[in-house]
């Protein structure tokens, strides 16, 4: 007698196992290597939406699918003003660009 198993599709595959990440209690999906190859646009509109994903390959971790962190994310002022800021913390004292070439340093 054969039994037949119902077939599954590549959506119902997708392992959706909650686990806590331990930062702040949040809870994020982990989802093998091959399904996240597989549903990479799915995946990626989940994300858009504020949730995280571990990725995993062979059961262990290798990756976290998560939304930037938007108080990360430096506007060109703040960047040009932190250059500033750098600049002036760290005097060349004499040095000129065609030094830091001829050292190879740039």
């Amino acid at each position: 007698m054969r039994v037949r198993l119902p077939e599954q599709n590549t959506a119902s595959r997708l392992v959706d196992r909650p686990v806590y990440s331990g930062f702040g209690g949040t809870v994020m999906r982990i989802v093998g290597s091959y399904e996240a190859k597989t549903n990479l646009p799915r995946l990626l509109r989940a994300v858009e939406a504020g949730e995280s994903i571990t990725i995993t390959k062979r059961g262990v971790p290798i990756a976290v699918l998560a939304p930037p962190d938007a108080e990360r994310i430096a506007t060109v002022n703040d960047t040009a003003t932190a250059l500033r800021a750098f600049r002036r913390s760290h005097p060349l004292r004499g040095l000129t660009i065609r030094d830091l070439i001829d050292e190879g340093r740039l």
